[in-house]
C-alpha cells in the first residue's frame, strides 16, 4: 500500500492568497476552523493550494469562488511568503495577490474550514493574524508590491 503523500507536509506545498481590499480600504479575512490544514484559530487571507496545471492567478480566482462565492480582479502582486510551520511540520511557498470583487458579496462556503469571515480596518486588525497574511499587509501598507 502506497502512502499518500501531502502537500506541504511530504514536499514544500504551493499555494497563494487574495488580500481583498474594499473601497474604504478594508481588508477581507477568515478566521480558520478546526478542518484547517493548519494554523486553525488565526484570521487569514483567502486562499488555498495549486492545483497541478494552473496558473497562480487561476488557482486564486478558483478559491475565492470555492470559499466565498465571488469574482475577483487582481490588481497586484504582492513579495511571495516562505511559510515555514516548524510546530506543524509544514512548509509552503505562497503567491499573495491584492484584488477586489468584481461579482457577488463574500459569504461563508465552507463552514468546516471557516469559523467567520469580516472586513477589517488596517489599523484596526485582529491579534492571531497568520504570517502569509500579516506579510502581504505590511507589504500593501507599505506600497511593496506590482500594481498588474
Amino acid at each position: 500500500m502506497t502512502k499518500k503523500l501531502l502537500q506541504g507536509k511530504d514536499y514544500i506545498g504551493v499555494g497563494g492568497g487574495v488580500l481583498i481590499v474594499n473601497d474604504d480600504g478594508d481588508v477581507l479575512l477568515m478566521k480558520r476552523g478546526k478542518d484547517v490544514r493548519n494554523e486553525s484559530g488565526w484570521w487569514s487571507k483567502p486562499g488555498g493550494g495549486v492545483k497541478f496545471g494552473e496558473t497562480a492567478i487561476e488557482a486564486m480566482e478558483r478559491e475565492m469562488k470555492e470559499e466565498l462565492n465571488i469574482e475577483i480582479e487582481i490588481t497586484g502582486y504582492l513579495p511571495h511568503t516562505d511559510h515555514i510551520i516548524e510546530d506543524e511540520n509544514q512548509h509552503w511557498a505562497s503567491f499573495n495577490f491584492i484584488a477586489h470583487i468584481t461579482k457577488g458579496e463574500p459569504k461563508n462556503m465552507e463552514p468546516d474550514k471557516c469559523d467567520a469571515v469580516k472586513w477589517f480596518e488596517l489599523d484596526h486588525l485582529p491579534k492571531k493574524i497568520t504570517q502569509t497574511t500579516r506579510e502581504p499587509i505590511e507589504n500593501y501598507i507599505t506600497k511593496k508590491y506590482i500594481t498588474l
